[in-house]
């Protein structure tokens, strides 16, 4: 009885790890799909921002934040880059592309030059860029 009862095991134990690695086929954390697209998008100022988004972004701009906002119109990408010891920061969109299930968005920040004059108070950069309404979520890279 016990051998039967160590090859139960055993078969269940096989027939776990052949079906396990099936299941987890689906897409995986870092993979990306392949680009249907690159989006158009229009960097949006502050003063034409949803009064509820600049709410959140003045809520959330000290730390680093990564968020997408809709309306009945569009959708606003934000990313910001936390609290800065001066100004003169900027920031780039450096793609911004679909896939068939994902939109995909990687920026860079870009510091001051050294021989540049700033402002030497603290400051928050960010952008919000603006997209047709879409349902797709958005990955940053």
């Amino acid at each position: 009885m016990r051998i039967t009862r160590w090859f139960r095991i055993m078969g269940f134990l096989l027939a776990v790890s052949c079906v396990l690695p099936v299941l987890g086929c689906g897409i995986t954390k870092g993979e990306k799909t392949e680009k249907v697209k690159d989006l158009d998008f229009t960097v949006v100022e502050e003063a034409d921002l949803p009064d509820a988004l600049k709410a959140l972004i003045e809520e959330k701009k000290k730390e680093p934040m990564k968020l997408s906002y809709s309306n009945e119109e569009y959708m606003y990408i934000v990313v910001g880059y936390g609290e800065q010891r001066s100004g003169g920061y900027s920031i780039s969109v450096d793609e911004l592309y679909l896939t068939e299930n994902a939109i995909y968005i990687k920026t860079t920040l870009i510091g001051p030059k050294e021989d540049e004059k700033v402002t030497q108070a603290a400051t928050w950069p960010y952008v919000v860029i603006k997209i047709e309404l879409r349902e797709e979520p958005v990955v940053f890279e």
